[in-house]
């Protein structure tokens, strides 16, 4: 079941509406906010971080009303869910604007709009295995990504040496793509379950693993919607993927106008393969990862 935070009643003067006096004038307008957001971690840890800051949600509900005039409060329903489903932990969002001094002619008891948005945002995780039968483990791996993302593409296999960390038998990479209404954090949690799942452990930094899945970038940085966060459990984009030709090179197999910020700057991953020795990256076994064959 989806947690939720809800606002209600949120009230501030605006001007809109398609009357010369709705702009001139200006009226009151009521906005209820329910928020649809994983509050486990925030349940957890007794964080702020870890959950939505309902009084900054607020303060974004006050600005719009606020600000540019609009003729429909549908516009401006619209415009308060983008805002909300900007922020990285909420999923999903129904906004309510009510016009309780719309001129509406006749007596009434309210007029309002309702809008309900769910995120889809771009998604990019990458998947490693070398131990055990890893193009198996790996097939399992994408299939079980369905439960998260809607995916676009996966890139076919490539074979590459294992970087830092003990010695240790090459790995089988690929780079999955897609979109999902989860907020980077579910994503990673459920990243984690499929890597339990398949007996992955964490005992030996950088050592060898049945099953490894990274979530690489959440949104796109071409448009500005990438999310940029760094938090004790998750940081995106991913700090080292710009270097890791593992990563990057199945990426631009599956993705070839894909693009990764890299510090400020929004970087072609075309680009920042051609600076990176690839000689450690070969060709892997000609498996769909999805149909099999199995």
């Amino acid at each position: 079941m989806t947690d939720q935070i809800a606002i209600k009643g949120i009230s501030a003067r605006g001007f809109h509406g398609v009357l010369d006096f709705e702009k001139r004038d200006g009226q009151t307008f009521v906005v209820d906010v329910v928020m649809e957001v994983d509050l486990s971690a925030a349940g957890a840890s007794d964080d702020l971080a870890d959950t939505v800051n309902y009084a900054e949600v607020a303060s974004d509900v006050v600005t719009l009303v606020e600000g540019e005039s609009l003729d429909l409060i549908e516009a401006l329903a619209a415009r308060i869910a983008d805002r909300v489903l900007s922020r990285p932990r909420v999923e999903a969002v129904e906004v309510t604007v009510h016009k309780p001094q719309a001129p509406v002619g006749h007596p009434f008891g309210d007029v309002y709009v309702r809008v309900t948005r769910e995120r889809q945002s771009p998604v990019v995780i990458a998947l490693g295995s070398n131990l055990g039968d890893s193009v198996e483990t790996l097939h399992d791996a994408a299939v079980s990504l369905y439960g998260l993302i809607d995916i676009i593409e996966v890139s076919p296999l490539v074979e590459t040496d294992a970087v830092g960390g003990p010695e240790q038998p090459a790995y089988l990479n690929a780079v999955v793509t897609g979109t999902t209404h989860l907020a980077p954090s579910s994503v990673l949690a459920g990243l984690h379950d499929i890597e339990r799942a398949h007996g992955r452990t964490r005992e030996v930094r950088w050592g060898p693993r049945t099953l490894d899945l990274d979530l690489i970038q959440y949104g796109d940085p071409v448009f500005d919607t990438d999310v940029r966060m760094d938090s004790p459990t998750l940081t995106l984009p991913h700090p080292r993927a710009h270097e890791r030709a593992f990563v990057l090179v199945p990426w631009l197999q599956a993705e070839p106008e894909a693009a990764l910020r890299v510090g400020g700057q929004v970087r072609r991953v075309a680009d920042l393969v051609a600076e990176l020795d690839t000689s450690g990256v070969r060709p892997g076994p000609e498996v769909d990862l999805l149909e099999g064959p199995w």
